[in-house]
């Protein structure tokens, strides 16, 4: 493995916990408000204490929360918060394509929803798929110019890609929006290692 090679792996990986992070926060904070907390609801947190009834306190109850989840987001292909839900599992087991399969159908759901426009760009670039993760990028960047984690990410797939004129651009508009971005060394630093 080259130095560059291990570099931009190092700046996937930490983009990848940092983007990562945000996603299953706002996911969880998604779930949590627009469910009704009650034993068995697959909309509740794993790690929400019991409310009432009676409730599996073992893994066991974990696991069909997390069976009961994807089945309905299964059974209810026009239920945008149980697709976000099913595409947070699977993310966090790390099975991008079945992540992807849910937040798609979440973004015909609701095309407009700037967090699965960037959870689609986050879930691609650690997929590896960096022309997907600039698409989707690229359609939140046109909601947000100025989110900081869109430039970034944006940034980061157009490096993965190897377009060192697009990854110039995207370095140029994060710079501009938050110059003291603590990816900013690392990315300029591969951008003038591709440029040579």
């Amino acid at each position: 493995m080259t130095r560059e090679n291990l570099l931009f792996a190092i700046i996937g990986i930490l983009l990848g916990f940092i983007v990562g992070f945000m996603f299953a926060s706002n996911m969880s904070q998604q779930t949590t408000v627009s469910a009704p907390v009650s034993p068995g609801n697959p909309m509740v947190p794993a790690d929400h204490p019991p409310v009432g009834g009676n409730s599996a306190g073992t893994s066991g109850g974990m696991q069909t929360e997390v069976t009961e989840a994807l089945e309905r987001a299964r059974n209810e292909p026009q239920n945008f918060e149980a697709q976000l839900r099913a595409a947070e599992l699977y993310y966090q087991i790390q099975r991008y394509d079945q992540s992807v399969e849910y937040l798609l159908r979440a973004n015909q759901l609701r095309p407009d929803d700037l967090q699965t426009l960037v959870n689609l760009g986050l879930v691609n670039l650690d997929a590896g798929k960096y022309e997907a993760a600039e698409k989707w990028y690229r359609a939140a960047a046109v909601k947000q110019p100025n989110e900081v984690p869109v430039l970034a990410g944006l940034a980061a797939a157009t490096l993965g890609m190897g377009d060192a004129k697009a990854a110039e651009q995207a370095i140029a508009n994060l710079e501009k929006v938050s110059p003291t971005s603590v990816d900013l060394p690392r990315f300029k630093e591969r951008l003038a290692t591709m440029k040579k």
